[in-house]
C-alpha cells in the first residue's frame, strides 16, 4: 500500500456510506437525538455543548450516529498525519527501544489525562479527545530540535516567516489532509482552536479562562503564539494542561532507559510532594486541578502544585534537555533537517529541473509541489519556503534521515 494514502482515501466509499447510510430508522436516529441531547444537559454549566457548536468552515449534513465532535475525532485519528506520529520522536531518537516513548504515545497519554480530568469535572469529554488526538499533528521529525531547525531556516529567508507546530497542527488539518476528495478535514471550531492553542511549553501557568469571544480570526496561523488568545473551551483549557502533565515525569522515565540519567527517578526537592513516579506526579497533578477547577468557569491548579510541576519541567530542562547526550543528538538532527531543507530551497526556484531530476529524494518533492493544494497561490501568500517546511514537517524521522543519506551521503 502506498505510504502517501490516507485510510480515507483508502476506504472513501466506505466512509461515505457511513455517513449518508439510510439503514438506521428514523425512530433509531431520533432516539440518538434525545441521548445526545440529554448528555448536553447533563454536562456542566461552562462545559462546550455539542449542539452548540459554532460548526464548520464548510457547512455539512448531520452524521447519523455520531456528534459533530465525534466525528472530528474520526477523522484526525485515521489521518495521516496522525498515523505518521507513531514515527517521530517525542524526545528520544532510538528506533531500536521500543520503550521508548513516540510522539504518538505522548499524543495518547494527553487523551488519557484530558479526558480524565474533564470527566470529573462534567466537560465534553468528546471534545476533548478530538484536541488531544489532535494537537501534535503539526510536529516534525525530531521533536521540538527540528521545529526550532525549521523556524531558524524560514527567518533566514525571511523574517516574517516563523514555524511553530501548533499553527503547523492545524495548517495540516485544514489544507493538508484530504477528506471526500478535498482538501482539509473541516473540523469544526472549537477542536481547531484547541489544536492551536493547546501549547505545553508555558510551564508557569496557573489557570485557564476561556477565552469565547474569539473569532476565525483568532485562529489564524499568521499569529504568532506569543500573542495568540488561549483555548475559547474549558475542554481546550484541560487538554493544554494535560499537555504539561503527560511528559513531565515520563521524559525521566526515558532519560533513565537512555542513560542520560544514571540515577534512579528522581525530582528536585520543590517536587518531591509529587511523587517519585510518573504514575504518582500524574495522580498529584489531575487530583489537584480536579480540586480547583471544580464548579468553576476556568481550569485552575494549586500555588503549590504549580511550583512543584514548574520546578520539576525546569529541572528536566537542566538535566535532560541540555544533557550532553541530548544536545549532541540534537546536533544531529540539526545538520539532517538543515541539509534537507537547503536541498529543497534550491530544488524548488528550478521545480521543473527538479521534476526530471536523477534523484529520487528531489523527485518526490517535486512531486509534492506539483499535487499541493496551495501551488496555484501567489508567492505573497505562500512563499517558495513553506513548500519546504510543509514537507520536511510531514516527514518521519527515518524518512527525514533516508532522503538526508540520499541527498548527501550518495
Amino acid at each position: 500500500m502506498d505510504e502517501n494514502i490516507s485510510l480515507f482515501e483508502l476506504f472513501q466509499d466506505s466512509f461515505k456510506e457511513l455517513e449518508n447510510s439510510n439503514r438506521i430508522s428514523d425512530l433509531t436516529i431520533k432516539k440518538i437525538e434525545l441521548q445526545r441531547r440529554e448528555r448536553d444537559r447533563l454536562l456542566a454549566p461552562n462545559a462546550q455543548k455539542t449542539l452548540q457548536t459554532r460548526g464548520r468552515k464548510a457547512p455539512e449534513d448531520d452524521c447519523n450516529v455520531r456528534s459533530c465532535y465525534e466525528r472530528d475525532l474520526g477523522r484526525i485519528m485515521y489521518s495521516q498525519a496522525f498515523r505518521r506520529l507513531k514515527h517521530k520522536t517525542q524526545v528520544f531518537f532510538n528506533p531500536a527501544n521500543d520503550h521508548i516513548c513516540s510522539r504518538l504515545e505522548h499524543v495518547l497519554y494527553v487523551d488519557y489525562i484530558a479526558a480524565t480530568i474533564g470527566q470529573a469535572l462534567g466537560l465534553n469529554v468528546d471534545l476533548i479527545r478530538a484536541i488531544a488526538l489532535g494537537h501534535d499533528v503539526g510536529h516534525t521529525p525530531f521533536g521540538h530540535s527540528g521545529e526550532r531547525v525549521l523556524n531558524a531556516k524560514l527567518k533566514a529567508v525571511d523574517p516574517k516567516l516563523y514555524f511553530e507546530h501548533e499553527s503547523n497542527g492545524l495548517r495540516v488539518l485544514d489544507i493538508m489532509e484530504k477528506h471526500n476528495d478535498g482538501n482539509g478535514l473541516n473540523l469544526t471550531f472549537e477542536v481547531r482552536d484547541g489544536i492551536i492553542c493547546h501549547c505545553g511549553e508555558f510551564y508557569g501557568e496557573k489557570r485557564l479562562v476561556p477565552c469565547r469571544d474569539k473569532t476565525e480570526d483568532d485562529l489564524s496561523y499568521l499569529i504568532p503564539k506569543k500573542n495568540r488568545k488561549g483555548p475559547a473551551t474549558l475542554e481546550g483549557c484541560v487538554v493544554r494542561f494535560s499537555d504539561k502533565i503527560a511528559y513531565v515525569g515520563r521524559d525521566i522515565e526515558d532519560a533513565l532507559r537512555t542513560g542520560v540519567i544514571e540515577s534512579e527517578f528522581a525530582l528536585p526537592e520543590e517536587s518531591i510532594e509529587m511523587g517519585n513516579s510518573n504514575s504518582a506526579i500524574i495522580n498529584y497533578l489531575v487530583e489537584d486541578i480536579v480540586e480547583n477547577s471544580m464548579d468553576k468557569d476556568e481550569i485552575a491548579i494549586s500555588d503549590r502544585a504549580v511550583r512543584a510541576l514548574e520546578n520539576a519541567l525546569k529541572n528536566n530542562v537542566d538535566k535532560i534537555y541540555r544533557s550532553n547526550k541530548v544536545v549532541t543528538y540534537e546536533k544531529y538532527c540539526n545538520v539532517m533537517l538543515e541539509g534537507l531543507f537547503d536541498a529543497y530551497y534550491e530544488a524548488i526556484r528550478n521545480i521543473d529541473r527538479a521534476s526530471n531530476s536523477k534523484t529520487d529524494a528531489i523527485r518526490k518533492f517535486a512531486d509534492f509541489v506539483d499535487s499541493h493544494p496551495q501551488k496555484n497561490a501567489p508567492e505573497s501568500e505562500m512563499p517558495p519556503a513553506i513548500f519546504v517546511t510543509d514537507y520536511i514537517a510531514g516527514m518521519t524521522d527515518s524518512y527525514a534521515a533516508a532522503c538526508f543519506n540520499e541527498l548527501y551521503k550518495n
